[in-house]
């Protein structure tokens, strides 16, 4: 057994000093490392076992705690940036010793104060850093089936494919890029549901409800966009998507099932221009 950087591990008291004492894994030969004195828990000596977490401090050189960071080598975490300096980010992971995050693994520039999920990893260095793309970090053996109700962290958006979610922190998913409306950002919280679960274990998230249940909900949309509008929207179902989506954060389909289901109750009529609302009054008389 060796001495691992970025794990929690259970090492023993092989020699005290006044600055504290060397712990060492059993059988370990000379390799061991400094537990400072302020972290020496009470009453402890030669032979004695401490769990501890192993990293490199101000100076690079290798050293130890009893605390217990936010994560571990390969884990996932939420983690707040508590400084920019000129190379990276430094994030706060519950040591005395900032994490740090350098500008190349970041998936967009991060400011201090935000929150979003990290991995860890051991640099060509041999330093502790974090990065923000977790793809090859994130596990495909969730317990999760299609039409659960999952929550993750956004930690990258493509154009191309959709948003990249950590859910749980800890199980790949994909929110494909026709699911994507409004804005989005890197660190959102999303909760939706599973779409598919693919042979490979991944994810697919849908953060629309099932089709019955959505139709009411855009419905409203359109009534709302409506009187944002005053009365009459400027553009029909016959709009383009590229229209639609900017105007609506909606499909064409899904605004053309929307203004169906309007029509079919009366609430409003389509014309040329665009779609009108009919108030209460008028549809009682018809």
């Amino acid at each position: 057994m060796r001495i691992q950087i970025g794990m929690l591990q259970n090492l023993t008291v092989v020699r005290t000093v006044e600055f504290g004492v060397y712990l060492a894994p059993e059988g370990a030969g000379e390799e061991k490392v400094l537990l400072p004195a302020k972290q020496v828990p009470e009453g402890i000596g030669l032979g004695d076992r401490l769990e501890v977490f192993v990293y490199r401090d101000s100076k690079d050189r290798l050293i130890c705690t009893t605390s217990t960071p936010a994560l571990c080598l390969g884990e996932v975490a939420v983690l707040k940036v508590a400084q920019i300096g000129k190379v990276g980010a430094f994030l706060d992971w519950g040591l005395e010793k900032d994490l740090f995050l350098p500008f190349r693994e970041q998936t967009r520039q991060v400011r201090e104060g935000e929150s979003f999920p990290v991995a860890l990893y051991v640099d060509k260095s041999g330093r502790l850093c974090a990065t923000m793309k977790l793809y090859h970090y994130l596990r495909t053996d969730s317990p999760y089936q299609k039409d659960d109700r999952v929550g993750g962290y956004v930690y990258e958006i493509s154009r191309q494919f959709g948003a990249f979610v950590a859910v749980d922190n800890r199980y790949s998913a994909l929110i494909p890029s026709r699911e994507l409306f409004g804005e989005w950002k890197v660190g959102d919280w999303v909760e939706g549901r599973v779409s598919a679960v693919h042979e490979d274990g991944k994810l697919d998230l849908s953060v629309r409800e099932k089709a019955y249940r959505m139709i009411n909900s855009d419905a409203e949309k359109v009534l709302g966009a409506i009187e944002g509008f005053g009365g009459s929207l400027p553009f029909n179902d016959k709009a383009s998507p590229e229209v639609i989506r900017q105007e609506m954060q909606m499909s064409k389909n899904e605004f053309k099932k929307a203004v169906g289901h309007l029509l079919k109750n009366g609430e409003i009529r389509i014309t040329e221009a665009g779609i009108h609302r009919i108030d209460k009054g008028a549809r009682d008389e018809l």
